[in-house]
């Protein structure tokens, strides 16, 4: 893989019966062990600021970091009980997710991670998530 490498990232999440698709651009690159996709989000903020989102994949986590207007932190592990927290302007809480389910099939910063969580809010069961990231190389033109 190359140093870094322009991408068009496509993340699915479906909870509930809905499903939400975001087609983005991206910057994907590697070190060591450590895939990152950064990009930043389409739709801005609460107070109209925008967020960067950096998604870290090693071998057997996958981490969601977004900084900016609003900021959080959520991991994902299978079998595995993970704190995170969310920040915005408006408010602050304690997130944790426990993963039932992950696949992976990335080479060369190509592929697919899928899993599939309970997200607790504190100590409360907001929902079952399953999210797929997709990751292609930019087409060059």
């Amino acid at each position: 893989m190359p140093d870094m490498m322009k991408a068009v990232i496509q993340l699915r999440s479906h909870h509930e019966g809905e499903e939400v698709v975001q087609d983005m651009l991206a910057e994907v690159f590697a070190k060591d062990s450590v895939l990152y996709v950064k990009y930043e989000e389409l739709e801005a903020g609460p107070r109209g600021g925008s967020i960067r989102t950096t998604i870290k994949i090693t071998p057997d986590v996958v981490k969601i970091i977004r900084h900016g207007e609003v900021e959080s932190e959520q991991s994902y592990q299978l079998d595995t009980t993970l704190p995170g927290f969310y920040r915005s302007p408006y408010t602050t809480f304690n997130l944790s997710t426990y993963t039932h389910e992950m696949k992976m099939d990335i080479q060369g910063g190509i592929g697919h991670v899928s899993w599939s969580y309970d997200l607790y809010v504190y100590d409360d069961l907001s929902g079952v998530f399953t999210i797929s990231l997709y990751i292609q190389e930019e087409p060059k033109l």
